[in-house]
Protein backbone atom coordinates (compact mmCIF):
# COMPACT_ATOMS: atom_id res chain seq x y z
CA UNK A 1 0.00 0.00 0.00
CA UNK A 2 1.09 3.55 -0.68
CA UNK A 3 -0.28 6.63 1.09
CA UNK A 4 -2.54 8.78 -1.11
CA UNK A 5 -4.51 11.34 0.95
CA UNK A 6 -6.35 12.31 4.13
CA UNK A 7 -10.11 12.81 3.80
CA UNK A 8 -11.72 15.82 5.50
CA UNK A 9 -15.48 16.00 5.96
CA UNK A 10 -17.02 19.46 5.60
CA UNK A 11 -20.28 21.15 4.68
CA UNK A 12 -18.85 23.73 2.24
CA UNK A 13 -15.90 22.99 -0.05
CA UNK A 14 -15.12 26.67 -0.75
CA UNK A 15 -15.16 27.63 2.92
CA UNK A 16 -12.94 24.67 3.83
CA UNK A 17 -10.55 25.42 0.97
CA UNK A 18 -10.22 29.04 2.15
CA UNK A 19 -9.24 27.76 5.59
CA UNK A 20 -6.71 25.27 4.19
CA UNK A 21 -5.27 28.02 1.94
CA UNK A 22 -3.94 29.60 5.13
CA UNK A 23 -1.66 26.54 5.33
CA UNK A 24 -0.56 26.81 1.70
CA UNK A 25 -3.10 24.45 0.13
CA UNK A 26 -4.62 24.98 -3.34
CA UNK A 27 -6.86 22.85 -5.59
CA UNK A 28 -5.06 20.00 -7.34
CA UNK A 29 -7.82 19.37 -9.90
CA UNK A 30 -11.44 20.13 -10.72
CA UNK A 31 -14.19 19.23 -8.25
CA UNK A 32 -15.95 15.90 -8.66
CA UNK A 33 -19.40 14.60 -7.80
CA UNK A 34 -19.87 10.95 -6.91
CA UNK A 35 -23.60 10.12 -6.58
CA UNK A 36 -22.83 6.48 -5.66
CA UNK A 37 -20.98 7.67 -2.56
CA UNK A 38 -23.21 10.70 -1.98
CA UNK A 39 -20.38 13.24 -1.98
CA UNK A 40 -18.93 16.23 -3.77
CA UNK A 41 -15.15 16.49 -3.49
CA UNK A 42 -12.02 18.49 -4.15
CA UNK A 43 -8.37 17.47 -3.80
CA UNK A 44 -5.91 19.99 -2.38
CA UNK A 45 -2.12 19.94 -2.32
CA UNK A 46 0.20 22.18 -0.37
CA UNK A 47 2.50 22.22 2.59
CA UNK A 48 1.56 18.76 3.86
CA UNK A 49 -0.13 15.57 2.72
CA UNK A 50 -2.72 15.69 -0.08
CA UNK A 51 -6.19 16.46 1.29
CA UNK A 52 -9.55 15.37 -0.08
CA UNK A 53 -12.34 17.72 0.97
CA UNK A 54 -15.71 15.98 0.93
CA UNK A 55 -19.14 17.52 1.37
CA UNK A 56 -22.43 15.61 1.34
CA UNK A 57 -24.74 15.77 -1.65
CA UNK A 58 -28.27 16.86 -0.85
CA UNK A 59 -30.14 13.95 0.72
CA UNK A 60 -26.95 11.95 1.43
CA UNK A 61 -26.06 10.79 4.94
CA UNK A 62 -22.62 9.37 4.05
CA UNK A 63 -20.76 11.99 6.10
CA UNK A 64 -23.44 12.57 8.74
CA UNK A 65 -21.87 10.46 11.52
CA UNK A 66 -18.58 12.36 11.27
CA UNK A 67 -20.04 15.83 10.83
CA UNK A 68 -22.56 15.25 13.62
CA UNK A 69 -19.77 14.29 16.04
CA UNK A 70 -17.48 17.11 14.94
CA UNK A 71 -14.90 14.75 13.42
CA UNK A 72 -13.50 16.34 10.30
CA UNK A 73 -10.41 14.26 9.53
CA UNK A 74 -12.13 10.97 8.98
CA UNK A 75 -10.15 8.70 6.68
CA UNK A 76 -6.69 7.85 5.41
CA UNK A 77 -6.40 6.58 1.85
CA UNK A 78 -3.90 4.23 0.29
CA UNK A 79 -3.46 2.88 -3.22
CA UNK A 80 -3.06 -0.86 -3.66
CA UNK A 81 -2.02 -2.98 -6.63
CA UNK A 82 -4.11 -5.93 -5.42
CA UNK A 83 -7.28 -4.78 -3.71
CA UNK A 84 -8.62 -8.26 -2.94
CA UNK A 85 -5.34 -9.38 -1.35
CA UNK A 86 -5.06 -6.18 0.71
CA UNK A 87 -8.65 -6.50 1.91
CA UNK A 88 -8.08 -10.12 2.91
CA UNK A 89 -4.89 -9.20 4.79
CA UNK A 90 -6.66 -6.42 6.73
CA UNK A 91 -9.62 -8.70 7.51
CA UNK A 92 -7.26 -11.23 9.07
CA UNK A 93 -6.07 -8.40 11.32
CA UNK A 94 -9.65 -7.82 12.57
CA UNK A 95 -10.50 -4.96 10.20
CA UNK A 96 -14.13 -4.78 9.09
CA UNK A 97 -15.19 -4.12 5.49
CA UNK A 98 -17.51 -1.10 5.62
CA UNK A 99 -18.10 -0.59 1.89
CA UNK A 100 -17.45 -3.14 -0.83
CA UNK A 101 -15.25 -2.06 -3.76
CA UNK A 102 -17.07 0.17 -6.23
CA UNK A 103 -16.00 2.47 -9.08
CA UNK A 104 -15.21 6.02 -7.94
CA UNK A 105 -15.61 9.19 -9.98
CA UNK A 106 -12.62 10.82 -8.23
CA UNK A 107 -10.33 8.09 -9.57
CA UNK A 108 -11.61 7.78 -13.15
CA UNK A 109 -13.67 4.69 -12.32
CA UNK A 110 -10.95 2.84 -10.43
CA UNK A 111 -12.48 0.98 -7.51
CA UNK A 112 -12.36 2.12 -3.90
CA UNK A 113 -13.50 0.44 -0.70
CA UNK A 114 -13.55 1.34 2.97
CA UNK A 115 -12.45 -0.69 5.98
CA UNK A 116 -12.64 0.10 9.70
CA UNK A 117 -9.52 -0.95 11.58
CA UNK A 118 -9.83 -2.37 15.11
CA UNK A 119 -8.64 1.00 16.47
CA UNK A 120 -11.66 2.65 14.76
CA UNK A 121 -9.62 4.31 12.00
CA UNK A 122 -11.41 4.39 8.64
CA UNK A 123 -9.18 3.39 5.71
CA UNK A 124 -9.94 3.88 2.02
CA UNK A 125 -8.26 1.56 -0.44
CA UNK A 126 -7.87 2.85 -3.99
CA UNK A 127 -7.17 0.55 -6.88
CA UNK A 128 -3.78 1.49 -8.36
CA UNK A 129 -3.56 2.58 -11.99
Amino acid sequence: MKFHHIGLACLDLDREQACQALLGYAPESADFVDPAQGVRGRFLTGGGPRLELLAPLEGSDTLTPWLKNGARMYHQAYTTCDMRKTIEKLLTQRARLVREPLPAVAFSGRRVCFLMLPCMSLIELIEAE
